[in-house]
C-alpha cells in the first residue's frame, strides 16, 4: 500500500464562523483505494500559499510512501532544507497529511486509531467549550462583558458542561507582552468573579490569554483572578520565553497551561524541564500530528503534566483529537467548539455523540468518521487572510474587540 494521490479542501466557515475564518482539510488516497482525512490548523501564510506547502511536503517526502511509515516520514520533513528543528508551516503542513495517514492505516487494520496509539484508557472525554455569544446575544458587546458571559456560562453549565474558556484580558499584539492596565486587571476580575457567582462549583473557570504579557505583568494577572480558583492560565506570555513562561508558572497559584503554538516534542521538552507549565495543549494540526502528540504526551506524564488537546479549527481536528485522547493516561479534558453542532457537525460524516459535558470516542475504523466533501466543495474560502491574525498596533492603541482562539 502506498500513498498516491493528495486533496486538499479550504473550506470557508460561514457565520458565526466558530473556530475561524476557514478549515484546510487533507484527503489521502493510496494505491489500493483506501482513503484518509487530515487537518492543518492556523497556517502562518495564506491560504493558497499554504495549498502550495501542503502539495510540496507531499510530492517530496510522502508520495509513494507507505502510509505506516510516519516516523521516517516525519524524520524527512523535520530535517528537510537541513533544519532539524521546529518550523510551524512546513510541521502544519506534515501534521494535517500524518493525521490523513493514521487515519488510512487504522481503515486498512479495521481499527480506531487510538488503538494503534497504545489502546483505549478513556471511551469518554471531558470537555470545555469557549464562552460564544448565545443566539439572544450581541457578538459586538458579548466578549467585553462579564454580565453576558456569566449568562452563557449559566446556561451551559445547565446543558452539562463542566469546564469553560474565556479570555477578556485584551487584545493580541504583534509586539509581544506588556503590562496589564488596570483596566485589563479589573476586567479579568470581573469575568471571573461573575461567572464562578453563576456557576459555583459546577464547573471549572479556563482562563485564557494568547502571550499578552511580560512575566511581571501576567504575575499581577494571576493574583488578581487566583481568589476565583481558576483551573488554568492559559500562554500567559509569548510561547517563545520558557523563561517568562518558567517565572511566571514558579510565582502563580493558578497552573500554567500553554501549546497551541508550538511544534514537535522540541518545542515542548524545554517547558517541562524548566518546570513552565503543568498542562499543555497541543493542535494537532501543528503539533506534528497524532505520533508525535503522542510522544509529547509521554514526555508530559514523566513530567507529571497533563494534555489538553487544543481546538480552534474545524472537526477532522477535532476527531483526531479524540483518537488521541483515548490512549492518555494523562489527558485532562478536550476542547470542543460548542457541543460540535452546526457547520462543523455537518462537514462530518458519522456522528461524534457529546453527553453531559463528556465526548463519546468513536469506534469505526480510523478517525471513525469522514469529511463530507460535497459540503466542503460548496463552500470554498476565497479570500486571502490568515485564519487567526493579532492586531499591529501596540496595546493600548486601539478599540478593536478580541475573541476566543
Amino acid at each position: 500500500m502506498k500513498l498516491q494521490d493528495l486533496e486538499i479542501f479550504v473550506v470557508g466557515n460561514p457565520p458565526p464562523g466558530f473556530g475561524g475564518r476557514y478549515f484546510i482539510f487533507t484527503k489521502l488516497t493510496t494505491d489500493t483505494g483506501i482513503t484518509g482525512y487530515g487537518e492543518v490548523y492556523a497556517a502562518a501564510v495564506g491560504p493558497k500559499a499554504m495549498v502550495a506547502v501542503i502539495e510540496d511536503v507531499f510530492a517530496r517526502h510522502m508520495q509513494g510512501k507507505d502510509p505506516s511509515d510516519i516516523e521516517r516520514m516525519f524524520r524527512r520533513v523535520y530535517s528537510s532544507g537541513f533544519t532539524q528543528r521546529p518550523d510551524p508551516t512546513v510541521m502544519g503542513a506534515f501534521s494535517g497529511l500524518e493525521i490523513a495517514c493514521c487515519d488510512i492505516v487504522g481503515k486498512a487494520l479495521e481499527r480506531p486509531v487510538h488503538q494503534l496509539l497504545g489502546g483505549s484508557v478513556n471511551d469518554r472525554l471531558r470537555c470545555y467549550t469557549y464562552l460564544y455569544p448565545g443566539p439572544d446575544q450581541d457578538p459586538a458587546t458579548f466578549y467585553g462583558s462579564p454580565q453576558q458571559s456569566a449568562e452563557e456560562a449559566a446556561r451551559l453549565v445547565e446543558t452539562g458542561f463542566t469546564a469553560l474558556k474565556f479570555d477578556p484580558a485584551g487584545p493580541y499584539t504583534i509586539m509581544g507582552g506588556h503590562q496589564p492596565s488596570m483596566e485589563d486587571l479589573d476586567r479579568s476580575a470581573a469575568f471571573c468573579r461573575e461567572i464562578r457567582a453563576a456557576v459555583g462549583t459546577r464547573a471549572d473557570l479556563l482562563f485564557g490569554t494568547h502571550g499578552q504579557f511580560t512575566a511581571s505583568g501576567a504575575i499581577r494577572v494571576a493574583d488578581a483572578i487566583a481568589p476565583y480558583q481558576p483551573l488554568w492560565f492559559e500562554e500567559p506570555v509569548p510561547p517563545d520565553n520558557v523563561a517568562a513562561m518558567k517565572q511566571v508558572a514558579h510565582a502563580s497559584a493558578v497552573p500554567v497551561a500553554t501549546g497551541e503554538r508550538l511544534t514537535t516534542k522540541a518545542d515542548f521538552l524545554p517547558l517541562l524541564q524548566a518546570g513552565a507549565a503543568s498542562i499543555l495543549q497541543p493542535a494537532l494540526g501543528r503539533v506534528g500530528g497524532l505520533w508525535e502528540a503522542r510522544k509529547i504526551a509521554i514526555l508530559a506524564e514523566a513530567f507529571g503534566a497533563q494534555i489538553a488537546p487544543h481546538l480552534y479549527a474545524g472537526p477532522i481536528e477535532w476527531a483526531a483529537n479524540l483518537q488521541l485522547g483515548a490512549s492518555l493516561p494523562n489527558l485532562l479534558m478536550i476542547e470542543t467548539i460548542g457541543k460540535g453542532l452546526g457547520f462543523h457537525a455537518d462537514l462530518l460524516i458519522g456522528d461524534v455523540e457529546w453527553e453531559d459535558g463528556f465526548l463519546h470516542v468513536p469506534k469505526g475504523p480510523g478517525l471513525g468518521v469522514a469529511l463530507n466533501e460535497e459540503l466542503a466543495r460548496a463552500h470554498p474560502y476565497k479570500g486571502d487572510r490568515l485564519h487567526l491574525e493579532m492586531q499591529d498596533t501596540p496595546h493600548g492603541q486601539s478599540s478593536q474587540t478580541w475573541a476566543g482562539g
